[in-house]
Parts: C-alpha cells; structure tokens; sequence
C-alpha cells in the first residue's frame, strides 16, 4: 500500500524544519573549527617566555583558600571570558612563591594584596613564611597598596619596603566576633520554639536562638583564643616594622585621637604609626621599579609576571611524569554534611572516598589529612574518622595538618592521626555536640490553626513541629545528645592518650588556639602544611627530597579538561574577548558561611529528626 502524498502545508514545515536543523549543525560544527583553530595557532605560535631580571607580582585576587570551591569547567570559562572566579588556592601562593626563590629569571618580588578578600591567620603565617624564604634567598621584596586591610597588611608587612597611596589606608583593628541574636524575634514574635540539647557550657552555636546576647561562658572562651591570635599577629607585624607591639596596640586603641593628630588622613596616619615607609601613586611606584629593573617598552612598565602566568611557567617546566612514592593530600574545608559534596565541601561519602583513594593507591606512602573545617554533622565526621583509621590500620602514615579552623567535627576527624600538626594560629578544640529541635505550635495558633490527631503509641508524631514537644521526647533527645558526647569524648581520650576526665576538661565545647591546644595535648607539634607533609614522610621511612607530593581529588571529567586547558590559552582567551562571550558564565555565588548555616538547619536525612551537630561557629580574619 503507498503511503499518502502530503500537501503543500505540510512540506513547506518539513522544508523549514529541515533548514533550522541543518543551521544548527553548522552553528555548531563551526563552533567546534573556531576552537580547533585557536589552539593550533597558538601552538603554532608557541608559548610566551619569561624573561630575564623579571619582577613577579604577587597580587592574590579574592579569598585564599586551601581548594577551589567551583570545578575546572566553572573556572576556565570565567578565565576565559574574564571573570575569573575570585579565590587563590593557598598551594598555588607557596608554589610560586618558593619557585619565584631559586628561579633565576625572578630578580624580585612585588606584593599587591589590594584584592585580596579574606584569609585566615593560619593561612597568612604560611604564606608570611614562604615570603621570609623568599627575601632568605638574598631577592628583595617590595609592597604597594592603594588601600590595605588587616589581612592584606600581614603580607605587606614582610616586605623589606612598604609604599601606600597618598589618599589610601592601612587600618589595623583587630579581632571580634559579633553575631545576631535573634530570641525575642523567632520566640516572641513569631512563637517559634527553638528546643537546644547539649553537653557543655562553651558549645555556644545554637545560643542565637535561645538567647538574646552571648552567654558570660561563650564571651570568656571566644576572648580566650582570640587574644592569643591578636597577641601573636601584632607581635610579629611589630618585628617585622621594627616598631614597638605595645605602642602599637596603644595607638589602635586611641585610634580617634591618632586620627585626629593628622587631621583624618588615613595614609598620613599609616606613616606615622611606622606601618608603610613612603607614600607614592602608583606611577612613581612603576618609576621606581623601571630604574631598579629592566623597562618593558611594549607596555611601559617594569618587566614582570604575575602569578597565574608564572604558574604556567612552573607547569611547563616540570617532569611530564614522576617514578618516586607519594605522600598524598586530601583536603577536607568546609562544614561537614552527608552524603556526596563538590569540591570545596566536606561530604562524608565524598571526602571518605578520596581518603580511601589514596590508601589503596600502592604509590602513595604517606597521607596529609588538610583540614579547614568548623565541623557539621556527627555521622559524617565519624565516616570519615573511620577511613583515617583503616588508612593506619592498612600500615601508611597519617598526619593531620590543621589550617585555619579544624574545631568540633573538624577536630573529629583528626584526632586518630597519627600526628596532628596545628599553627598557633589555627582554631580549633570545640570538642562537643548539640541538637536543635524547632516546633512552631504557637506559630499556629497566632492564625487559627491548630493541631489534633491520634497515635498507636506515645512517641507516634512525636516529632511533629506542628505539635507541642512532649517532655518525654525532651528526654529523649538530651539522653542522646550526652551518648554522643561522651562517645566524642571517648575517642578523644583513646587517640590521644588521656584520660576521659582530661579529655573532658579541654572540651565541653570550649574552642582554643593552636599554640594553646599544644599545651593542652589536643596537637602534637606546631608547624604548616610544609612541616606536616615532611612528617608524614618520615613515618614512612622515605628519604629526604625522594618523594612527591601528590594532590588526591575528584578527577575532572574530559570536557572539564578540555575547557580548562582552553581557559589557560592567551589566544583563546582574547578570541573570547574579540567575540564577546558573557562575563558571567557558571560563576559559583559567594556566601558559603550562610549556605553552611542553611545546611545545618535543613531537615536532618536519617535518624532522629533533631540536628545532632558537632559544628563551631568559629573564625578570625
């Protein structure tokens, strides 16, 4: 039988249909030459070299962080379309600064923190020892702000010359943390009922929520450790200026009538408190730089190279492949959840997985547990606490470095380390947990609404948040919370050998700095990443220099490569900008602390329905 004759209408759509699908193809696959033909001219062309007598520039834009929280693909396309994702990974700072030390070419160095957003004191006093290495080497530093924060200013202070803008600042203000108190608000106003079970005086996470202002026990333990930190940045920005800590500390508290003496000029003030050496605009400082070094005519500045291009150049020039064991790393920053988390994030399946990675790998001797977490979820922690344990029970060492913060889950998932280096200024402690429960019954009422029903036992709908919470699932819950906390404490007491009521003495919540949990017993040795990598390697008998260091994370998939290698690419990156591409493409937002919040606070995925956390909302930048 043959098949009907369509009409004109219809093939007149078919046509069209067909034209639209042959334009897409060639959209695409001309797409796909554009890019073929990028990459061959700019292999044809070669690579860029760097140049004799260079000054490196080490401007870290964004937030120092020990990984990256967005993939490659997320990153390369922001380079690629210049708007790059604003975070520098504080390996790539060490790298290159140590690089930048023995690499001839590099004459020497200038640092400009002025977009640098945030950094923890931890992460500042690595950075600040590779920069006195550096100036060891016999290279000279140079610091230039237009205007500098505490953070940035820590940097700039290592500097054998420190020059700021005549209209700009440098304000050193010290530690605090201040946060919202929201009782009244979530109780009074709204009948929220916020229901906290908890074991220790100092666990003061959840206090926003029952309290109107912080607990006497929560300000004593906060100005504990933070006077620590303080005294430990003001004492060495003092050493390095070669001005006086106490003096200087004086005039930050008097800082009104300092200002005053200069009539409010911010720059006027940072010369006088002995903070920069000069006041120069940004063409005097390039002046300057010019006569000390070799004149870049094509772009009328000093010759130079700033950070990610000379990374570039330190990846070039490496061994394609390396035949020596590994001390392997895995990073663990963020707050603590379940299941599968992205890069960035601890995930108690995800984070165990690279852990487990690492210990079945025959190359890798040695591992270094990178911690940069205020804790999260107990079972989560404990997840991957046990993957630290079979690593030492399968024979390979492992040392815990700890960053910035390594508090509660954070510490949890360190203490069966074999070593447990911390800086003095890494927080940490703040050995407790805590459950929140919400009902909202009041809530309700307030708009005629109430709650009613039956169940076959007394704990049926229980834990409705609709329903008044019953004294006995009150009960319940507290019981629960105290296993969990001696369980902690247990564990702490057998991995470091102590006691339960010496463990118990250093927890109850309470948080202290890393120089202060070394005389406390909760770290072994005080030192960075460097000092705990070469640990490591000690325990597993592997000779000095005789060993690489090897990075353990999520593999990125082709396509991610692909686009990353493309994002590196000068020639691609200046076709994007010749085309047009938008500048804001998968771009990752910048508020982590409040989706960590939010995190903790959603709806618990197993167990009771109480958050039962081992989190401290702790820092200090």
């Amino acid at each position: 039988m043959s098949e009907p004759k369509r009409g004109a209408f219809v093939n007149f759509f078919v046509f069209l249909w067909d034209a639209l699908n042959f334009s897409r193809r060639l959209l695409l696959n001309g797409l796909l030459l554009l890019v073929i033909g990028i990459i061959v001219v700019a292999s044809l062309r070669g690579g860029p070299t760097l140049e004799e007598r260079s000054i490196f520039v080490l401007a870290p834009e964004g937030r120092i962080v020990e990984q990256f929280s967005s993939d490659a693909a997320s990153r390369a396309l922001g380079e690629l379309t210049g708007d790059p994702v604003n975070e520098v990974q504080l390996r790539d700072l060490l790298r290159a600064i140590e690089g930048a030390a023995e690499d001839k070419r590099i004459e020497r160095m200038l640092i400009r923190t002025d977009r640098m957003s945030g950094a923890g004191f931890a992460a500042l006093r690595e950075v600040g020892a590779a920069l006195t290495r550096f100036k060891e080497s016999g290279k000279q530093i140079v610091a230039y702000a237009d205007s500098v924060d505490q953070a940035g200013y820590y940097l700039a202070a290592h500097a054998d010359e420190v020059y700021l803008h005549p209209s700009g600042a440098a304000l050193l203000e010290g530690i605090g943390r201040y946060r919202a108190y929201y009782r009244e608000g979530l109780q009074d106003k709204l009948g929220v009922k916020v229901h906290l079970f908890r074991v220790g005086e100092f666990k003061s996470f959840a206090e926003p929520y029952i309290r109107d202002n912080a607990s006497p026990e929560a300000n004593e333990a906060d100005l504990h450790w933070m006077r620590d930190i303080w005294n430990r940045y003001l004492s060495e920005v003092a050493a390095l200026r070669e001005i006086d800590a106490a003096k200087l500390q004086a005039q930050i508290d008097a800082l009104d009538e300092e200002i005053a003496a200069v009539n409010g000029d911010l720059a006027q003030l940072a010369l006088r408190m002995g903070l920069v050496d000069e006041l120069k605009t940004a063409d005097e400082l390039r002046a300057l730089l010019i006569e000390r070094g070799v004149k870049d005519e094509e772009n009328n500045t000093f010759r130079q190279v700033g950070l990610n291009e000379y990374l570039g150049f330190l990846d070039r020039e490496k061994l394609p492949f390396d035949s020596r064991p590994k001390v392997a790393i895995v990073v663990a920053q963020g707050g603590i959840t379940d299941g599968e988390q992205p890069q960035g994030q601890v995930g108690g399946v995800s984070t165990s997985e690279l852990i487990r990675k690492a210990r079945e790998d025959d190359e890798v001797k040695a591992l270094v547990l990178r911690v940069d977490s205020p804790g999260g979820g107990v079972f989560p922690s404990e997840q991957i606490r046990r993957e630290v344990e079979l690593t030492r029970a399968a024979g390979k060492p492992v040392v815990v470095s700890m960053a910035n913060v390594a508090a509660s889950g954070g510490y949890w998932i360190s203490m069966n380390a074999q070593q447990i280096y911390a800086d003095p200024s890494t927080i940490t402690g703040s050995i407790g947990i805590f459950g929140l429960f919400f009902t909202a019954e009041d809530s309700l009422e307030r708009i005629g609404v109430r709650s009613d029903g039956v169940g076959t036992t007394r704990i049926a709908g229980a834990f409705d948040p609709t329903r008044p919470l019953d004294p006995m699932v009150g009960r319940i819950l507290q019981t629960v919370i105290e296993d969990g906390y001696r369980d902690f404490i247990g564990r702490v007491a057998d991995a470091r050998g102590k006691t339960y009521e010496e463990a118990d003495s250093v927890g109850r919540g309470r948080v202290w700095s890393g120089a202060q949990a070394l005389e406390l017993g909760l770290v072994d040795k005080l030192g960075g990443l460097r000092d705990a990598i070469a640990a490591a390697a000690g325990l597993a008998e592997l000779a000095e220099n005789d060993y690489a260091v090897s990075y353990v994370e999520k593999e990125p998939s082709a396509f991610e490569q692909f686009i990353a290698n493309m994002g590196k690419n000068a020639m691609a990156q200046a076709t994007a900008a010749y085309i047009g591409l938008p500048p804001s493409l998968l771009q990752q937002p910048a508020i982590r602390q409040l989706r960590e919040e939010l995190q903790l606070l959603a709806p618990p995925v197993r167990g009771l329905p109480a958050h039962v956390l081992a989190h401290c909302l702790c820092s200090a930048e």
